[in-house]
């Protein structure tokens, strides 16, 4: 593919933030966007340089000159969107949490490989150079045995709860909460490293919405390995120190800033203590926009189907672990 040409779908913050990384990226550019509200789409369109607004998803998708699609809508639409967007011949970008279901992500996985198409989810994680780090010194610590990882950061859409709205992120319908928003990393991390867990249970803190609804705000997912335990903890509701900690017989592995950071790598064995970093951007997804347009130009389906096992199986876990929390309201 000589150039992707991006068109969007979604206005939030995360789109501004994507659309950041395409100005600092050769190889891709806006081409059109996609808004329900044409105030929205202009405002986005003028900021980053398109031309083309449209507020008709059939008429966006119609456009031969999009070849590349980025989905950023809430989580409960994606795998309509996706579909669309793939059977219309684009290539899809989609937002995290990918899907809730595990069907949904084969069909979609299955859809774009009989027509030749790429699909991938935007997860920041595993395009920054410092997971390759990780990757790369995981060995280090030997056979391990535990891993524990934190993600607690306070959301102002949590006070808009408090204070009885219901903001997307929060909404059961949409397939919101803490654990598909923010725990998402460290689950996807874990599927990322070790591979499926053998069993994975969640317990949530759950915020009562009344009318037989519960969401949960905050939780604790652990996922079992053949020979290690590993904890998840992510929160909207509280503050904490964000953090990712492997232990292994010779030793450990503490990732600053955590799952969705990863400001640094510490390796520290019985022989040695060393600091790793290698992001100088300040941006994650800049990282991520750099590594999806190098994916996508070269058409690299080895990467493809690495990516789409490890999409998939993260679906996977989540959605026993949503399965626990519904369980628990």
């Amino acid at each position: 593919m000589e150039e992707v040409r991006l068109g969007t779908v979604g206005s939030g913050v995360i789109v501004h933030s994507v659309l950041d990384g395409v100005r600092e990226t050769e190889g891709v550019r806006l081409e059109a966007v996609y808004s329900r509200t044409e105030d929205k789409g202009r405002a986005l369109a003028a900021e980053y340089g398109a031309e083309k607004v449209y507020t008709d998803m059939d008429a966006f998708l119609a456009d031969g000159a999009v070849n590349c699609v980025y989905i950023a809508t809430p989580n409960l639409l994606h795998y309509e969107q996706a579909k669309r967007a793939l059977t219309a011949g684009k290539h899809v970008i989609c937002e995290k949490p990918f899907v809730t279901r595990a069907e949904q992500a084969e069909e979609l996985f299955a859809l774009a490989e009989s027509k030749g198409l790429f699909l991938y989810e935007a997860a920041p994680t595993s395009f920054l150079p410092n997971y390759a780090i990780l990757k790369r010194e995981l060995p280090k610590v030997g056979r391990v045995r535990l891993a524990m990882a934190n993600y607690s950061q306070y959301s102002a859409r949590y006070d808009r709860l408090l204070a009885g709205e219901l903001p997307n992120i929060f909404n059961p319908q949409l397939a919101g909460g803490a654990l598909m928003d923010i725990n998402f990393y460290n689950v996807y991390l874990n599927v990322a490293l070790f591979g499926r867990p053998v069993s994975a249970s969640y317990t949530a803190n759950l915020y009562d919405l009344g009318g037989g609804r519960s969401i949960d705000t905050s939780g604790v997912a652990t996922l079992r390995y053949p020979d290690f335990v590993s904890t998840c903890v992510g929160a909207k509701d509280t503050w904490g120190e964000n953090y990712v900690q492997i232990e292994g017989e010779k030793g450990c592995i503490f990732v600053k800033d955590g799952s969705n950071g990863f400001a640094s790598i510490r390796v520290v064995t019985r022989e040695s203590d060393e600091t790793f970093n290698e992001q100088t951007h300040s941006s994650r997804w800049y990282y991520e926009v750099q590594k999806l347009t190098e994916l996508l130009r070269a058409e690299d389906r080895a990467a493809f189907d690495e990516r789409r096992r490890i999409t998939t199986e993260t679906v996977r876990v989540l959605e026993t672990l949503r399965r626990n929390a519904a369980e628990q309201s």
